[in-house]
């Protein structure tokens, strides 16, 4: 049943359900190819449409929030700095993912960096990556880098929902055993039913903190604190990660670390100090003129 509701127009169920020994209370995900989305050597990915959708998404949004008086940048400056950001996360994320999770096997084969259709991306890499983005265009711009980073974290939520939707309807990153027939069976992840974690995630990372954030900019004066709305994101994004970390599956090549973390609750704490940071200075300074 719940696979027959899943697949429609545009969707394809490719897994011999008969193959798994499905538990009453567990569903099984298929795997789900996209229709028509092989071109000649190229094909088109779930996690490649959450990419794209996040950028026009976040453009669409973006071009309404720097309408409100003492936006920090104008439509022109937008439209630039659209590309230089999403070299930021691509190359952020690539990069991230590359020297925080599997170097080994990149400095063997330093050619695999750049087949990014492999899959193979950092969350951490990528905010690193905005960031320098937001500051760099922001220095040769002439315009205030914290400022447009706020906007930018404002609706880089969307993006991180529409990456967890992608990673669970791929059925990878999936989660630790429930210990019980309560959960989700992943193709490639065994017989057991697991947390789908990267539908926590999803509901954490992007959906609450979307609501947060949003709330905060339309209806606050949080928008003219420099670095409020970007010290927000970053400690909620690090709290919620952390927290999903104990119900996600460790990566395979690193597992629990000696400290008893994974990596990702590991590289979350950075993150979340410097968010607080930001909290504290942008309400300790005075705020932006309007």
């Amino acid at each position: 049943m719940f696979s027959e509701l899943l697949t429609g127009a545009g969707f394809q169920a490719a897994i011999d359900l008969a193959s798994l020994p499905v538990r009453p209370e567990a569903f099984t995900i298929p795997a789900f190819d996209l229709a028509g989305s092989t071109w000649g050597p190229f094909a088109l990915r779930w996690y490649s449409l959450a990419y794209i959708g996040a950028i026009a998404g976040g453009w669409f949004l973006l071009t309404r929030m720097i309408r409100r008086p003492g936006a920090p940048v104008t439509e022109r400056q937008l439209d630039d700095f659209i590309t230089w950001v999403t070299l930021g996360v691509i190359g952020g994320g690539r990069i991230g993912y590359v020297l925080f999770y599997n170097p080994d096997k990149y400095l063997a084969d330093p050619v695999q960096i750049l087949r990014l259709w492999d899959g193979g991306m950092s969350f951490h890499g990528g905010c690193f990556g905005v960031i320098a983005a937001c500051i760099v265009h922001g220095w040769a711009a002439g315009y205030s880098g914290l400022r447009l980073l706020d906007h930018v974290a404002t609706v880089s939520p969307l993006g991180l929902g529409l990456g967890r939707l992608a990673n669970f309807v791929n059925g990878e990153l999936w989660g630790r055993p429930t210990g019980s027939d309560w959960g989700v069976i992943f193709p490639d992840a065994g017989p057991e039913p697991r947390h789908p974690s990267q539908l926590y995630e999803a509901g954490l990372e992007g959906g609450v903190l979307l609501i947060i954030l949003t709330i905060l900019f339309w209806f606050t004066p949080a928008r003219l604190r420099p670095g409020l709305l970007a010290g927000v994101f970053g400690a909620g994004y690090g709290v919620s990660r952390f927290v999903v970390e104990y119900f996600r599956e460790p990566d395979r090549q690193l597992g629990i670390l000696t400290s008893g973390l994974t990596m990702g609750q590991t590289l979350t704490l950075p993150l979340i100090l410097a968010g607080l940071l930001l909290i504290v200075v942008a309400l300790v300074r005075k705020p932006v003129a309007a």
